[in-house]
């Protein structure tokens, strides 16, 4: 039964790879191969690839100095990182608030069967991340300083190890999310901000990598020195890399240790959590006056609540809202000596980094594509909207709105920023703010637009929509298309007609297009969407 349990779970991880849910049926052989291949080049090619090479730039250097320990706490640290984050999302949700819970405590399979089935698929997500950093650290350490029986016995120890000690963070981090996440009623936004927080986590350390590489390499024995006195516990960690057979037993027996108190704890904790049904208060009803809206109101307010009640959607559809103020701010830090830097580049065309700036919004712009799906989003509850008391050219409008509002007040914020900081004309600055916001409703139009004549409405996961149709990919290489434009056309020939001209032409032209293309939208665009 345990076997037979942790293929389910394991099937349910690799789902998509077997089986098309946009077509409803399994995959062939060629595409399950083709999935995995790419899977592979991914996990190993790129994952593996990038961890090989940080090692290969730190062993060497520590190990020559009789520092090995470090190169292992430190890639070893990476591993549980890495394993952990990977991980902890697929504990949370198959281990604790998995959505068959009901149905296997209903068979007649004990529940310590169910959790062992469960931690093991938590152990083997856990271990295929942490290999990517595992798997090239200990290679390349055994060829650099060479290959005995004890580092060998005691790398594939620490190996054990590292993926032990990923597994009792996982189940961990996973308890706290499921005992939270059962105290809150809209999950999305906590979905959103902990994705941008190891997003922003990520960028930073991947452009700051070098530096501390560098100084970690040129000052290897102070920091070492500072370990061995403050956390004595890491220098052994490191130490079971390099053979150290004491200290592999001594993290050994306490991970012995504890597992058992994660298993006692898990088995009185486990029943409790899987059955809960999340957090339900008691509300009395009191009467009250209902505001009334406007047919026009309430279908902007459905889209916004659809939008924001979506991780899915906001992280796919709307890091770009989130981008662009944050740009502008950034301007108005760096601004005076980045521009100051590109006027000199740019000396032969007059104004050119300004026309650039927009051309960048414009790209950053291009992750704002909240209208695309949005008619694919209706699926196959297509008939509700086209059944209510209100003409199709209504319902395109709101779904317009939300982006138009969402991305016009972004942009404001990042061309105004822009705008304070450029040392240019007055006029220029005006200009500037015009042509972005102009950018924006051609965005929103041309979003829907190209939304409304390539739905896709039989899927079976909102995935489908947001991030595989084909309307999503035309508006965002169509916008970079418009962004690329916009910069190129100027350096080749629009600098001949000067800045204020060529920018004025820009925001002319995507206001008429964006009538046209809204005028469309208002009469064949609400019939096609009526008769989908």
């Amino acid at each position: 039964m345990l076997k037979v349990l942790l293929k389910k779970q394991l099937s349910e991880v690799f789902k998509g790879y077997f089986f098309d849910a946009k077509k409803n049926k399994m995959r062939s052989k060629a595409s399950i191969a083709a999935y995995f291949l790419l899977f592979i080049v991914l996990m190993v090619g790129m994952l593996g690839g990038m961890f090989t090479m940080l090692a290969l730039s730190l062993c060497d250097g520590l190990a020559s100095v009789g520092m090995g320990w470090l190169y292992f706490l430190l890639m070893g640290g990476l591993a549980i990182l890495l394993g952990a984050f990977g991980s902890v999302f697929n504990s949370y949700s198959g281990l604790y608030l998995a959505k068959d819970n009901d149905l296997l405590l209903s068979l007649p399979i004990p529940v310590r069967t169910i959790m062992t089935a469960r931690l093991m698929n938590v152990y083997l997500m856990g271990l295929m991340y942490s290999a990517t950093v595992l798997i090239p650290t200990l290679v390349v350490y055994w060829i650099a300083a060479g290959a005995t029986v004890s580092n060998v016995l005691c790398g594939i120890l620490f190996f054990l190890i590292v993926t032990i000690i990923i597994l009792l963070l996982s189940c961990l981090l996973g308890w706290v999310v499921a005992r939270i996440s059962l105290k809150l009623k809209n999950r999305s936004f906590i979905t959103v901000l902990i994705s941008l927080l190891f997003l922003g986590a990520y960028y930073f350390f991947y452009f700051k990598a070098n530096d501390y590489i560098r100084d970690m390499l040129l000052n290897a024995e102070i920091y070492g020195e500072k370990i061995k006195g403050a956390a004595y516990g890491l220098y052994l960690f490191g130490r079971i890399g390099e053979g150290d057979w004491m200290a592999a037993g001594i993290f050994a027996a306490m991970l012995a240790v504890l597992s058992a108190l994660l298993w006692r704890a898990m088995s009185r904790s486990f029943l409790r959590i899987a059955t809960a049904g999340g957090a339900a208060s008691k509300v009395r009803y009191v009467e009250k006056r209902a505001k009334e809206r406007s047919p026009f109101g309430a279908l902007l307010s459905k889209e916004f609540a659809r939008f924001t009640s979506s991780a899915t959607y906001m992280l796919n559809c709307g890091l770009g809202i989130l981008f662009l103020p944050i740009a502008g701010i950034m301007l108005l830090i760096k601004g005076k000596e980045f521009f100051g830097v590109l006027d000199q580049v740019f000396s032969a065309r007059p104004d050119g980094a300004a026309v650039l700036l927009c051309a960048v919004f414009f790209m950053m712009l291009a992750m704002v594509d909240v209208a695309a799906p949005s008619v694919s989003l209706e699926g196959k509850s297509i008939w509700i909207p086209q059944s209510l008391p209100v003409e199709p050219k209504t319902v395109l409008r709101a779904k317009l709105s939300v982006q138009l509002i969402l991305s016009v007040v972004a942009m404001l914020v990042a061309a105004l920023c822009a705008a304070i900081v450029l040392p240019m004309r007055a006029e220029l600055r005006v200009m500037l703010v015009a042509v972005s916001l102009a950018g924006a409703v051609f965005a929103s139009v041309f979003n829907l637009f190209v939304g409304v004549k390539m739905p896709v409405l039989t899927w079976t996961n909102e995935m489908t929509p947001i991030k595989q149709s084909g309307a999503v990919a035309i508006s965002l290489f169509g916008e970079w298309g418009v962004a690329v434009l916009l910069g190129g056309l100027y350096f080749l020939i629009g600098y001949k007609l000067g800045a204020m001209p060529y920018l004025l032409i820009w925001t002319v032209l995507l206001l008429a297009v964006s009538f046209g293309l809204l005028r469309w939208l208002d009469t064949k665009g609400s019939r096609s969407f009526a008769a989908l």
